[in-house]
């Protein structure tokens, strides 16, 4: 059963022809695969090779720090690949303030929709969740500025 084989470091200039010659000497079972950018078409870094399973170790070893186009391969065996069934997508916690009190939203998938699970916080939860740092002096304005809206209404 063959085994895929890792190829980490690789150059952005370098096409799946150039990493199949590398391997060329262990023979005709050896594939590679170079994973590329979808709007550049240049190399993110990284591929595969595809090798028999007797052969994996032998080829990390052989390998393993070899020089392509002044840059040292790392090879390692890859990790199986984890496939999400079809509409899920991965899932990020986010923060949602409301008005008057906070709520906490449990996720958030790719496609936009969020669900708010769970009731709103205590006045003790309210104060453990802090904004973003990156945007705490937006949310500070963005507060001054509802408060001065109700209080002129």
């Amino acid at each position: 059963m063959p085994i895929r084989l890792y190829i980490g470091n690789l150059p952005k200039e370098v096409e799946r022809q150039e990493l199949q010659d590398v391997f060329a000497a262990e023979g005709d079972l050896v594939t590679a695969k170079v994973i590329t950018d979808r709007k550049t078409g240049k190399c993110r870094g990284f591929g595969f090779v595809t090798v028999p399973d007797e052969m994996a170790d032998q080829i990390v070893e052989k390998y393993n720090g070899v020089e392509l186009k002044e840059t040292l391969l790392k090879i390692e065996k890859a990790l199986p690949r984890k496939k999400a069934a079809k509409g899920e997508g991965e899932e990020e916690e986010v923060r949602a303030v409301t008005k008057g009190s906070s709520e906490v939203g449990k996720s958030r998938k790719k496609s936009g929709k969020s669900s708010t699970g769970g009731a709103k916080s205590s006045e003790s939860d309210a104060a453990s969740v802090q904004p973003d740092p990156r945007w705490a002096s937006d949310l500070e304005k963005l507060k001054q500025m509802l408060s001065a809206q109700t209080t002129n209404s």
